[in-house]
Order: structure tokens, then sequence, then C-alpha cells
């Protein structure tokens, strides 16, 4: 598209505030703080968004602004006074890129826990219990309601001596709207009750913040509109709350939510992952705008650029939130503005980014490696390398391609090798289960980047180590994955069983009864569960954990349970898999308990399932292995650092030789990935 007649590169007056496009990362917290300061790492993460052509980002999803606010998910330390020098630091990087910059200021209300940050009662309108972190909380006392109006206001004067252009309030699941939902604002005096009542205290701390500010500074209010609850705020009401907000003159711009975020379930609907449809809040985020005259920006499942330009074409927002698009693809406007949108690595909708700051203490997309990595991973490959080499990587899934393309990027020889007659690896294994479909975006982008860059790619091709010697190498890297393997505890029956990969491949009768043994805790036992319901089987579900999906996080695991209770899949926890016979009547299963060792229950079935990872397929690399002129060997010093991989311990070796991925050990894709790219990186 032209670019002088692209709706998403066209400028916008927020408040006196000018953008130069209208592509903005939403507010959200990736909990890359440090004692809760933006240091180095928060800094540079904004800064490669900014620098990626972007009209404005947000921090800060949910800084706290007192200290009965804990964090919860690494949040900013807003009510602290050194916090100033850092925001200031990061202003100034994300300025210098002609990007704006804005701090999601909030009292987390209920929605944290009591013990963390300094061991205080969680406040909140009411004594209502939020089932997401656990916490009852305290009804706020007369005495709290000034000391809580004040610690916003002070915290917006904070983002506003640091420099920043704005803050917006955070108002779903938190303090703000807390009082606004009569679901959580039970309260029988002046700041409860009808909506005049339940609208006093959000309008006193609007106040509070404008007189704090002047009347420059850009005020936003991140707003549930519609709660989606039989109890809560219903649209109707949202509206008339957003119009009455807006008359108070505190305002510049609405970003629009709808549902709510106490439970699992909840949130997965308010931050949809893939199997959901693209932008499901979008027609009713235009409703708000319809009924409003502020600016309306959203962000929720927007990770196309096709879908973000409808968005605006059709009126239905006037600046587009694509947070997780630009976690996997922070260049995405200068990718735009350069002719080029087949080059964004897109977004799969994985949901590894938000589950993993509960999972891994970070957000991390799940082929990205370099968001959050900033400090040492560079989010766009420089072609540096002066004497170019041969490299041959065995194995087209996410690891070797993404070990294939940054080695091309960098300007090596790359020659890819795979035995299968199209690239996917155990990522189309994943695909197979429909609603996540998407996967494939994974590897498919990788495909498309290896053929621009002039990687030759042979499929069809089982590599034996006389093949890869043939083709004279100087770097040989193996990243053949695995294949599925059997529970160790298994005593008998080890031919009788399949793996989640046979589930989600192989044809499924209708009534066919099955056990999935699951003590891998991941996607793949579960995904296996839900193909097998989904066609009709009569599947039970065993696994030694005290949950099931231990390892799946909260924004992807309401899709299995919601597949679990619709196919009426049974389920048994504190189970081990003992032994699998044949019988009289199909398959007979013997489950005991990994405590007492008692044989609990023996089940007939027609098939059983087990997924307990998978083992390296790594014969040829040791084939190759003695070969080498490192003996296989990985400087793990240098492999952290991003350094050469300068390891020479076999005089008469020709080649250095790696493996990455699945074919060193039962992993995820973003471990993959990460391999992939460190270690070219390294060469």
């Amino acid at each position: 598209m032209n670019a002088s007649r692209d709706p998403l590169l066209q400028p916008f007056a927020l408040g006196k505030l000018q953008l130069k496009n209208r592509i903005v990362s939403a507010s959200h917290e990736p909990s890359y703080s440090e004692d809760g300061m933006p240091k180095a790492r928060y800094r540079l993460y904004h800064e490669a968004k900014a620098r990626g052509g972007m009209a404005m980002t947000m921090i800060g999803g949910s800084a706290v602004v007192a200290p009965d606010s804990p964090p919860a998910f690494g949040n900013l330390l807003l009510y602290k006074d050194e916090i100033v020098p850092w925001l200031s630091e990061l202003a100034d990087g994300v300025h210098q890129h002609d990007c704006a910059v804005m701090c999601q200021i909030t009292h987390l209300g209920r929605r944290t826990r009591y013990n963390t940050g300094d061991w205080l009662s969680v406040v909140a309108p009411s004594a209502v219990r939020e089932p997401a972190h656990r916490a009852f909380p305290k009804a706020m006392e007369d005495h709290d309601f000034d000391r809580i109006a004040k610690a916003y206001a002070d915290g917006a004067a904070r983002c506003q001596a640091a420099g920043l252009d704005g803050i917006e309030i955070n108002a779903y699941g938190h303090m703000f709207d807390g009082f606004l939902s009569p679901w959580t604002n039970r309260r029988e005096d002046e700041w409860g009750g009808d909506l005049q009542g339940r609208l006093r205290f959000p309008l006193m701390i609007l106040d509070r913040i404008r007189a704090a500010v002047g009347p420059d500074f850009i005020i936003g209010l991140r707003l549930t509109v519609d709660e989606l609850l039989p109890h809560g705020m219903h649209k109707e009401e949202g509206l008339e709350i957003c119009r009455l907000l807006q008359q108070s003159g505190t305002l510049d711009f609405f970003s629009v939510i709808r549902g709510h975020i106490d439970s699992d379930a909840g949130l997965a609907e308010v931050i949809p992952n893939m199997g959901a449809p693209a932008a499901p809040h979008l027609a009713f985020a235009g409703e708000v705008r319809r009924a409003t005259q502020l600016p309306i920006l959203h962000a929720a499942r927007i990770n196309d650029v096709a879908t973000a330009r409808y968005a605006l074409r059709e009126g239905l927002l006037d600046l587009v939130g694509m947070v997780r698009a630009h976690m996997a693809e922070p260049n995405i406007t200068k990718l735009i503005e350069a002719g080029e949108e087949e080059r964004i690595r897109p977004c799969v909708g994985a949901g590894y980014c938000i589950d993993g700051i509960y999972e891994n203490g970070a957000a991390y997309c799940i082929h990205n490696p370099a968001t959050g990595r900033e400090q040492t991973l560079p989010q766009v490959i420089a072609r540096d390398v002066d004497g170019p080499k041969h490299v041959v990587v065995i194995g087209a899934g996410p690891a070797g391609l993404e070990a294939a393309r940054a080695s091309a990027e960098r300007g090596h020889r790359v020659t890819l090798l795979e035995a299968n007659d199209q690239a996917g690896g155990q990522i189309r294994v994943a695909s197979l289960l429909a609603r996540r479909r998407e996967m494939l975006g994974i590897t498919e982008w990788r495909v498309s980047e290896c053929e621009r860059l002039g990687v030759e790619m042979r499929f069809n091709t089982y590599a034996e180590a006389e093949d890869v010697l043939a083709l004279g190498p100087d770097v040989v890297i193996v990243a053949t994955g695995g294949l599925p393997q059997v529970h160790p505890e298994l005593e008998a029956g080890e031919a009788l069983v399949q793996s989640s990969w046979d589930a989600l491949a192989d044809p499924v009768r209708a009534g066919e009864r099955v056990l999935v043994f699951d003590d891998h805790g991941g996607y793949p036992g579960l995904s296996a569960m839900e193909h097998l319901s989904k066609q009709g089987a009569r599947v039970q579900f065993a696994s030694p954990e005290r949950m099931i999906g231990i390892e799946v996080g909260s924004t992807n695991f309401p899709a299995f349970l919601t597949a679990l209770d619709r196919g009426g899949v049974e389920v048994r926890l504190n189970r081990t898999l003992s032994r699998v016979e044949r019988g009289e009547n199909g398959l007979q299963v013997t489950l005991t308990s990994p405590y007492c060792r008692d044989v609990l229950e023996t089940l007939n079935v027609d098939r059983v399932i087990v997924e307990h990872g998978t083992a390296p397929l790594d014969e040829l690399y040791f084939e190759l292995k003695p070969l080498s002129s490192n003996l296989g060997e990985l400087d793990i010093e240098a492999f952290i650092a991003i350094a050469p991989q300068r390891k020479r311990t076999n005089p008469e070796g020709r080649f250095q030789l790696f493996r990455i991925g699945d074919a060193v050990s039962s992993r995820n894709a973003h471990a993959a990935v990460y391999d992939g790219l460190r270690l070219a990186l390294g060469l």
C-alpha cells in the first residue's frame, strides 16, 4: 500500500501530543524490572520497539503507586522517588527514535497477594476475594481514600518529572474499576451503591492526578466497559460510565477492554490466544468509539497488519495496540514503510509471553528469543563475517531453521538437509490440533527467510555421515530433534502403547476407549486429550502430578479444560502407569500410586497414549563426533556470552560439530530457537 494512504502510517494528535503514526505498543508488564526499577533490560526492550518505528510505547503495565499494592508480576514501584532517574533514562532512550512513551499506573487493589512486598494486607473497595491471586482483601476505611488518591497523583507526578509524555490508569480488575463494578463494590456508604456513589472515588483520583500534572500532560484510562459477568458492569452501564468520566474533563483517551481477569477463564477471553478469532473485541471497541468523543485505543489479538489496518479504515479505533505482535517483531512499522510486510515475523498467539511472566519470571516470545534479551541478542542480525564458512544444518525444525537463518543473515553459506518432504519438525506435530495450527508460523516464517537469504534447502534427504562429509562443511549443526519415549516406570507393555504424536496423527474411532497417560505435564499430552475427545473417543486422563498440565500457563489452560469438560474426560491424578497387557476386553492397564506404590485400579481400554517427552535423535551426531575438530564440545561460557566458539581439541578434525534443540534434550520451541540463534551468532 502507498505509505501516504496507509491508515496505519497517518499522524494523530493525542491531546497536545503529536504521534507520527497510529501504531502503539499498549501498556503491559513483561516483568523485566530489577528491584522494581526499569533498568537497562527494561529500557532496551522499549528502545528496540521505538527503533522499529512505532508512534508510542507504553511501559509499566500496572506500575504500582503504593506499598499496599505489592507487585504481583514484576510491577514497577512507582511510589519510590528513586524510580524517576530510571524512568528519565528510559524516556530519553525512546524519544531519540521520535517515539512517545507513557506509563500505566495503578493500585492493584485485590489483584495481588499479601505475602509479597512488605507483607501488608490487600485492600479493596469491598472484602471480595479475587480467585486468581487468592488474597482476602480488607475493605477500605475512611482514612484510606485520601491516602490512595494522593498515591495515584504522586505516581503521575513522578512520571511527569521523568519526562514521560503521559500516563494511563489501569481500570480492569484493579482498584479503580473495583469501585465502578457492582460485583466488587458492595459498599453501603457514600462510596458505593448507585452509579453516582461508585464513581465518587474514581473521579476523586482523576481530579487529584490532573491537579498534580496540569492541563497538558496526557491522562488515559484503560477501562473494562463490559465485564461480561452476570452481576458485574454491563455494556450499557459501562458506556454511561465512559460518558460521565469524559464529562469530568480530566481524560484524553480511553483504552477499551471487554471482560474480566479475576480467573484464568476470564483472562483467556480478555487476552485471547491461538484458536480464538482475530481481534474478538474489535467491534465492541468500535461501539465505544461511536458512543464517546475521546480517542479510542484497543489491543486484544490484533496481531497482524491487515487487521490493524482494517480497524483504522473502518473507524473502529484511533490508535491500534499491537503488544504481542511487537514482541514477535519490533520492526513492524519499518517493514510496512519499506514495503516488506511479508517479512514480519508473525505472532502465533501461543501465549508464551504472558504465561512466562508467572512460569519463567519474565515474558518471552515463543519464537523471538531476542525480545527481553536486547542486552545480548540483536533484533536485526548484522552481516558481519569476513571469512564466510560453509555451515551444514541437519534438521528443519525450529532449531535447525533458526540456526540456518541466523547463519545466513551473518553472511555464511548454508546448506540445510531435512529427511521429510517439508519443514516443521515437532511444530508440525503440534499444529495437528486444529486450534493450534498457527504454530506453523514459527517454521513457515523461517523457511521464507531462508529462501530470501539463499539457503540451499534439500528435503527428502536423510543424511548419513558420508553425505555430510561430502559437502565439505566448516561447521555441522545437528538439529535432528527427538522421538517420543515411553514412560520409564512401565514394567510391561511398551509395544502396546502409542505416543501423543500418534494420537494426533492416527484416525480415531468414535467411542474408542483411550487412556492418555501424561507425566510430561506440558502441551503434547493435553493436545492429545483434546484431539481424541473432539473426535468422539471416550478419554480417560491419568497423571502422577497433583494437577493436570502443570507446565501449561494460565492463558492456555482454559481451552484445554473446556475440551476436557465438553468431552466428558475422566481425570485421575496421583497415578503412575505400571503395566499394559492384552486382555479379553482390549488392553488391561494397571495404575499405581507414586506415593505408596500400591495397585489402585485396573482399566480396560482400546488404546493407551503415553506422553513422556522425547529422546534425542542423536545417532548422526555421535557418528560425526570423533571426526570433528571440537569433538562435539560446546563452549558453554562462549555460548552464554554470545562469543565465538573456538574449541579445537582434535587437530585432525575437519569441521566444528554442534547439536541443538531436542537433539540435545527434550525441551520446547523457545529453547530450540534460542539455541539456534545463540550458536549461529558465535560461529
